[in-house]
């Protein structure tokens, strides 16, 4: 995570401002409905032990 952090940092500066955004609100797990990730994305976020323990 610190490696992307660092890589992150380094390429901000490429990074043209589109604007502000609002805040969402945040949504009840419950009302999430007919959403899927893609099975290779699945596997490298359970790879992660920040998601995946």
């Amino acid at each position: 995570m610190d490696d992307l952090r660092q890589d992150c940092a380094r390429m901000s500066a490429r990074w043209t401002p589109v604007g502000v955004t609002p805040a969402r609100e945040s949504v009840s797990h419950s009302r999430l409905h007919g959403v899927r990730v893609p099975e290779r994305s699945a596997r490298m976020l359970d790879g992660m032990s920040d998601y995946g323990d």
